[in-house]
């Protein structure tokens, strides 16, 4: 959810021409309801960068599933190492049986969830990413593991501590920003990105300017050109309102 201030300063640099992207692991209808309500209306990158869609027609613009007999393959892989996923398919969340942790993390996005039995026998087309929910030094194990298995076959990030993502190769929100740069008509080397995860590396990598937010993954902060103050201080604000008045 958007701070005031951060959502003031979204809609200035908006009002000045100036078009504002959500880059997000979360799905498109979790995040929907508060583009539209800060009147945001430019694509969002959702999923990791597996979908790009238009918050108020709700079209796909990008699509990027995993491929099905792969996503099989995750699915037999991860529950043999016995972690549980939720599996994403037309926007809906998917698992084998409810668990406290795909209760808490339907809950976290406030959605339903369907539990379906057997992932591998009802999963009947390519779905849109793969997560598992756990103990974050457990799953820091389990990413080492399929790394190994699924080297270059698969993208795996974690978007949370707890959350470990499974996606199609092709994807990452830098891919994704590449993609809506080319669909509104604007030089990717003009843009800035914001970040404070692992799963927004790629990101920060593919945009003109990089800020990474106080506090957040190693790597981004390292490789960032702008390091802001953290959410609470709604440090994202601050720099799209320096950049604002710069422009006075």
């Amino acid at each position: 959810m958007l701070r005031p201030r951060t959502r003031a300063a979204i809609a200035a640099a908006r009002a000045a021409g100036i078009p504002f992207i959500v880059a997000t692991g979360r799905m498109f209808r979790s995040v929907r309801r508060y583009l539209i309500a800060a009147g945001i209306d430019e694509p969002v990158i959702c999923y990791q960068g597996a979908v790009v869609a238009e918050p108020t027609s709700g079209r796909f613009l990008r699509h990027e599933p995993i491929p099905l007999e792969l996503a099989r393959e995750t699915i037999g892989a991860v529950e043999e190492e016995g972690f549980a996923l939720n599996c994403y398919v037309d926007d809906e969340l998917y698992v084998a049986r409810e668990t406290p942790e795909s209760e808490g993390y339907a809950g976290f996005q406030q959605l339903e969830v369907h539990p379906v039995g057997d992932l591998r026998t009802w999963l009947g087309k390519p779905p849109t990413k793969l997560v598992s929910v756990g103990d974050p030094e457990a799953l820091d194990g389990l990413k080492v593991r399929m790394k190994a298995r699924f080297d270059g076959r698969l993208y795996i990030s974690k978007s949370l501590p707890h959350f470990l993502e499974f996606a199609s190769p092709a994807v990452t929100k830098g891919a994704a920003l590449e993609f809506v740069a080319e669909h509104l008509g604007f030089p990717l080397e003009r843009t800035v990105a914001f970040g404070d995860g692992e799963n927004d590396i790629e990101l920060l990598e593919a945009a003109g300017y990089a800020v990474a937010v106080e506090k957040g993954h190693g790597t981004l902060i390292r490789r960032a050109n702008f390091v802001c103050p953290a959410a609470e201080q709604e440090g994202v604000a601050g720099v799209i309102e320096a950049y604002l008045n710069s422009l006075a």
